[in-house]
């Protein structure tokens, strides 16, 4: 074992959440800014119509990758538990097992994706004038999207190793990227939503080779090893229960969306999803502190699991919801004080400019509290406990805000859907941190 994952058991804790979560932290919101700036960019040099179409096809590539990002974090959590317990050979096989899959999954969904585009397209919200520049994006970034699958695969494993800035880098790399890019292939060659896909795709793929790249280096204690590949059924089944909380939790996700993007074309048009595409992208930028609070908790508890040292999971959960509660309430106040220039930047339209400001206010209200949510099921993740963590997972994305988002609507027109996110993370917090208090006084009691 290296000494930078047998550091996870013996470090101090808050050193370790932040060497872990610091690098997490840059590389989301570095991978953030990339898709902000790719809005921006879309939105200043070809138009409204085209951030509803970002806005529309993003999830589908994201849910196609989450694949890649259910077996890393599914993985991850057995070779952390494994390094912990000293047992190299079984985080080797996870490995290869978690390559193998990886690459064959993510292969039959953008075949399926290619023949199936339009009526995909459809359904995610794809309509009226949106569908024919949805499809000239979704046509280009479709082929980059194994590559990112790869990169959401490998990137929780280079976490498990105990190696979070080589993570970071791996985010950073396709970020640069995509914004150099995106200026060369829009503005210079003025090749519109075609120039932005390519831009798009083109970083998926640098992403996907720069952790090829780390695997097959020396640096990297985990190595490519084709033997390895053949699935075994056992570390088939563990990562498919592990990670199929992260696929369930991106297919609710994306089940959300076609529900929002149905909600706001019917009660505000075009310009409603146009809204939400730049609340959205603000919102994953301003949560990647929080984010990456998460991200680093999962390897440091996952480690203490294995080794069984109880008082410092324990200590591990309490103070990564009290960083994570301190970011996401300085979140909220410059969302408070900030939010119409924050709008400012992305588009000069006037319906933008007065519709958007107070409605992200809305969906940032309780953002505070959204910590406790996803370090709840987190912890259940990292403990190898599928089940309670798909359920905490599906909380708020699955059990309220779809139904909410569906629901009020009809009601308040618009503003329902606004509404919905405050109440569905206020709910779905209540419930993690009852779950994790009854989690924690039955099994963590001290060895």
């Amino acid at each position: 074992m290296n000494k930078l994952a047998s550091d996870l058991g013996t470090e101090k804790i808050s050193k370790l959440l932040i060497k872990q979560a610091v690098p997490a932290t840059i590389g989301i919101l570095v991978m953030s800014l990339n898709m902000i700036v790719d809005t921006i960019f879309v939105g200043q040099w070809i138009g409204v119509l085209a951030i509803a179409a970002i806005t529309v096809v993003l999830p589908i590539a994201f849910l196609i990758s989450s694949i890649g990002m259910g077996i890393g974090i599914g993985g991850s959590s057995i070779i952390s538990r494994a390094l912990g317990a000293n047992n190299s050979e079984k985080a080797f096989l996870t490995f290869g097992n978690q390559i193998c899959l990886t690459v064959i999954l993510a292969i039959l969904f953008v075949v399926l994706g290619n023949v199936f585009s339009v009526p995909i397209l459809n359904l995610f919200g794809a309509k009226g004038a949106i569908l024919p520049i949805a499809s000239e994006y979704f046509g280009v970034i479709i082929y980059g999207v194994p590559f990112l699958a790869f990169a959401m695969m490998g990137n929780p494993v280079i976490r498990a190793e105990g190696k979070p800035k080589f993570a970071m880098y791996a985010m950073m790399v396709p970020a640069v990227l995509n914004v150099l890019l995106d200026i060369l292939f829009i503005k210079v060659f003025d090749w519109g939503m075609w120039g932005a896909g390519l831009a798009t795709s083109i970083s998926y793929a640098s992403c996907g080779l720069y952790i090829l790249s780390f695997f097959l280096s020396s640096k990297s204690e985990l190595k490519i090893i084709p033997k390895n590949f053949k699935l075994d059924f056992k570390i088939v089944k563990e990562i498919t229960k592990l990670g199929g909380v992260s696929i369930v939790r991106q297919g609710a996700i994306s089940i959300l969306m076609i529900v929002l993007n149905y909600s706001l074309f019917t009660y505000g048009g075009e310009i409603s999803i146009a809204v939400f595409g730049i609340i959205n992208r603000v919102m994953m930028f301003a949560l990647s502190p929080v984010l990456g609070v998460s991200q680093g908790f999962l390897p440091v508890a996952g480690f203490n699991i294995g080794a069984e040292k109880n008082d410092r999971v324990k200590e591990t959960i309490k103070k990564s919801i009290y960083f994570g509660s301190i970011l996401g309430t300085i979140i909220f106040i410059a969302i408070l004080i900030f939010k119409e220039q924050i709008i400012w930047i992305f588009t000069n339209d006037a319906t933008l400019l007065e519709q958007t400001p107070d409605a992200m206010l809305v969906v940032f209200l309780v953002t505070p509290i959204v910590t406790m949510q996803l370090i709840g099921s987190a912890y259940f993740q990292a403990a190898g406990k599928a089940m309670p963590a798909l359920l905490l997972t599906l909380l708020k994305q699955g059990i309220f805000l779809i139904p909410l988002a569906y629901f009020l609507p009809i009601y308040y027109g618009v503003n329902g859907v606004w509404w919905s996110f405050p109440i569905a993370d206020t709910l779905s917090t209540i419930i993690t941190v009852l779950v994790l208090k009854r989690e924690v006084d039955k099994n963590l009691k001290p060895l």
